[in-house]
């Protein structure tokens, strides 16, 4: 049974508690080779995303300064399955950029070389319009770009698209990554 971290602690190092449509994020990592596939163990696979209203924690920017404070950030170790668990929430937007979630996959290769492969998962626009008529999401407005209009996503994005299903009061999603270890 894979083990659940919990991303968000109930309050950030700032006090504030991070509001917003709850996310459940499954990822199955998985090495590729010319034999095929297997789960990848002991793995660690970091994810990072912005708030409901677009703030990244331990960031300085020119409309915040989180530095020091560490909030929807949070890493684990794949088990024997390959598989990681997150609670988080649904990510807010920031001009320029559709909705994302980073992830990095970091690794030990058997040289003795760390692996790492890093990317960003993406979200149906329909769901991210959607979310973000909710509170905390709506006192910024819709987003800006969507997809199409995001020159990372136009890089291969849609192969990184969470499928999401509704929960009783947020979404799940699974999706499954495969890395190619030298």
């Amino acid at each position: 049974m894979p083990h659940l971290l919990q991303l968000i602690p109930p309050k950030s190092s700032g006090g504030t508690v991070k509001e917003g449509v709850p996310l459940q994020l499954t990822l199955k990592i998985s090495q590729v080779s010319s034999n095929g596939c297997v789960p990848l163990e002991n793995a660690i696979v970091d994810i990072w995303h912005c708030d409901a209203l677009g703030v990244y924690s331990d960031v300085q920017d020119r409309s915040f300064n989180t530095v020091g404070k560490k909030f929807l950030r949070g890493y684990q170790t794949t088990d024997a399955n390959g598989t990681v668990n997150f609670t988080t929430i649904y990510p807010g937007w920031y001009p320029g950029r559709t909705t994302h979630i980073h992830v990095k996959v970091r690794t030990q290769a058997t040289s003795g070389k760390g692996y790492e492969f890093t990317s960003q998962l993406y979200f149906d626009d329909s769901i991210s319009d959607q979310v973000y008529t909710k509170a905390p999401y709506a006192s910024k407005g819709q987003h800006t770009a969507n997809n199409a209009q995001d020159g990372i996503f136009n890089d291969g994005g849609a192969q990184m698209l969470l499928k999401l299903t509704p929960t009783q009061n947020g979404y799940a999603a699974t999706l499954d990554i495969g890395v190619q270890i030298a």
